[in-house]
């Protein structure tokens, strides 16, 4: 049992020292007439505080799975929050039917490949991923 923990525990500081180091971009389809955004703006649409895009409008957001460590850096770089302080934060929004969560996809591919294809997606990635088919609204060193 101790074993286990400690291994649980040495796992979790990985990821935490990962995500502390990681760097990740909001990002939109390269042709979308969305406009670049704040962190507190990222943060809002990420906590389903508005829905609403710069330039765009109302969009479809796209997550990474829990555990990632993209998703780990993401939030605490922009939002300031922990994994488990998103969960709780939006599993009281959808209770309370105020807002629905970004829709999840397994890897940054995914997200990427769906933000290229559809003007009114937003997602987020590693930076090191950005190419030419996608148009960076934030990134977070």
């Amino acid at each position: 049992m101790k074993t286990t923990l400690k291994l649980l525990s040495i796992g979790a500081a990985l990821i935490a020292s990962f995500a502390a180091q990681a760097q990740v971009a909001v990002v939109v389809g390269a042709k979308s007439p969305a406009a670049a955004m704040t962190a507190e703006q990222a943060a809002g649409l990420f906590l389903g505080k508005t829905d609403q895009v710069p330039g765009l409008g109302t969009a479809l957001l796209l997550d990474l799975p829990e555990g990632s460590a993209t998703r780990e850096a993401f939030y605490t770089k922009v939002a300031g929050k922990s994994g488990s302080q998103v969960k709780a934060a939006w599993s009281r929004l959808v209770f309370s039917g105020k807002a629905t969560p970004p829709k999840e996809l397994s890897s940054s591919a995914e997200v990427k490949k769906m933000v290229a294809a559809n003007a009114n997606v937003v997602g987020y990635i590693e930076k090191s991923a950005v190419d030419a088919s996608v148009k960076v609204l934030l990134s977070e060193d």
